[in-house]
């Protein structure tokens, strides 16, 4: 039974300090759907889509309703098209694409997942269609996100893959450049992509999970800060403390909701992912509460350490609030949708070298970077390298989500709007890493990889 207290609470990181569930994305796989006749294959992924998430937003406005929790989005992910279409003759998979948005629009769902291939150690002929195709699929659809995976550690790294994502990249922003190529904000480069993210724009359903469940995503930068300015001045011991209590407290919150959406949905839930997600919201910022704990300006020394204690703090208060919790789960750093990041960005403080570095202990990766317009499609591709090396030998999940910005220099600014924010125009490293890139093959996995 919940106190007083606790409702009281509750209300107040709601409505004060932006607690929200960022997300409640069901899962739903297409694997029945294959068909070797291209129209009846996008057909059959329509019906399944259409009659499976009929009431997802209606259930999530419900449980929003009766309950006083904002869910910001809801969302659908889908098996990597790649392994789907591939049942069919089609040489281009962009109709694809536009089937999966013409879903998601009638649904009335903010974004769906899983214009997806998984090529860490080689290409089908379906995987070659569906990344050929992203750059048009992205700039022709408005909810439809695409996801790559080019390394785990058990493969290595596929630098083929990896140099092709440059000049895909590349191809997408230049097709959108009238946005500040906002396709390649729908656009994630991952290693060791999780199964169950339920976070855009890297979810899709993966091979191992059921026919369809309902995965949580939630949030809360701004409540844990709240909690840290109680204890201004305490040693690390007390920090980790207050952030694991807080943790627990916002996942409780979460596994409600899923429950909830689950049992009135009729579909399996899946799980929680513990993320802190912020928003360009004044206050919801992780960059906050890492400045919270007492450096200056995120970047400044010190940053890596704060950003490790909060991500282990984080899963460890969590973990126990929630038997099922998966997807990325730690704490974001997009750059763009975070108010701190930016103005650590603007003001000198934080660097693209120190984001890499700071991907060493948090959830995912280079995430909303955006750089200026004439990087080479080679220089992004050694960009995703690194990020995929990091966990590839780390043994955790990376990503690159990066916007080459077309027509923009560093210290320009680029305005997406909604949850996408700002992202200012961050300066690289002025050598070439042609040579390097060029080189393909497979960089092989790392011996940590030989564990069975």
């Amino acid at each position: 039974m919940l106190t007083e207290y606790e409702i009281l609470e509750t209300y107040k990181m709601i409505h004060e300090e932006n607690l929200d569930v960022r997300t409640i994305t069901m899962g739903i796989s297409l694997r029945e759907c294959c068909d070797a006749n291209g129209d009846s294959c996008r057909r059959k992924i329509y019906d399944k889509i259409m009659k499976s998430a009929q009431d997802l937003v209606k259930v999530g406005r419900d449980i929003e309703k009766e309950y006083g929790v904002p869910i910001i989005n809801k969302r659908v992910s889908v098996t990597p098209l790649a392994l789907v279409a591939e049942s069919c003759g089609d040489e281009d998979y962009v109709e694809f694409a536009k089937t999966l948005d013409k879903a998601a629009n009638e649904l009335g769902i903010d974004f769906i997942g899983g214009f997806s291939a998984l090529v860490h150690k080689g290409y089908t002929p379906g995987d070659r269609r569906l990344i050929s195709s992203i750059p048009e699929a992205l700039a022709t659809t408005k909810k439809v996100c695409s996801s790559v995976n080019v390394a785990t550690t058990k493969a290595g790294i596929n630098m083929d893959a990896v140099s092709q994502m440059g000049d895909v990249v590349k191809s997408a922003a230049e097709l959108t450049a009238g946005t500040g190529g906002m396709a390649c904000a729908k656009l994630v480069v991952f290693a060791n992509a999780p199964e169950d993210n339920p976070f855009m724009a890297g979810a899709f359903h993966g091979i191992g999970e059921p026919d369809c469940q309902i995965n949580v995503g939630i949030s809360g930068p701004g409540v844990v800060k709240c909690a840290l300015e109680k204890v201004k001045g305490a040693d690390f011991s007390t920090v980790a403390e207050v952030i694991k209590k807080t943790a627990f407290k916002i996942t409780r919150m979460g596994q409600l909701v899923a429950q909830e959406a689950s049992k009135r949905l009729n579909v399996p839930f899946g799980i929680v992912d513990l993320s802190l997600a912020p928003t360009p919201a004044v206050g919801d910022s992780v960059a906050y509460i890492l400045e919270e704990m007492g450096l200056e300006k995120c970047g400044t020394h010190g940053t890596i350490a704060a950003l490790a204690l909060l991500n282990d703090a984080v899963k460890k208060g969590g973990i126990m609030a929630s038997s099922q919790v998966g997807g990325l789960s730690g704490a974001f750093i997009p750059v763009s949708e975070d108010a701190g990041m930016i103005d650590a960005v603007q003001k000198g403080a934080l660097s693209i070298e120190k984001l890499e570095a700071m991907t060493c202990v948090c959830s995912v990766g280079l995430d909303m970077i955006v750089v200026p317009g004439d990087t080479t499609a080679d220089t992004i591709s050694a960009i995703i390298a690194d990020e995929m090396a990091i966990g590839m030998v780390n043994n955790k999940t990376t990503a690159v989500r990066i916007i080459p910005a077309p027509g923009k220099v560093a210290g320009d600014v680029v305005e997406f709007g909604g949850l996408l924010g700002t992202g200012p125009v961050m300066s690289l490293n002025r050598f070439a890493s042609s040579d390097f890139i060029r080189r393909g093959g497979r960089i092989p996995a790392p011996i940590i990889s030989l564990r069975n």
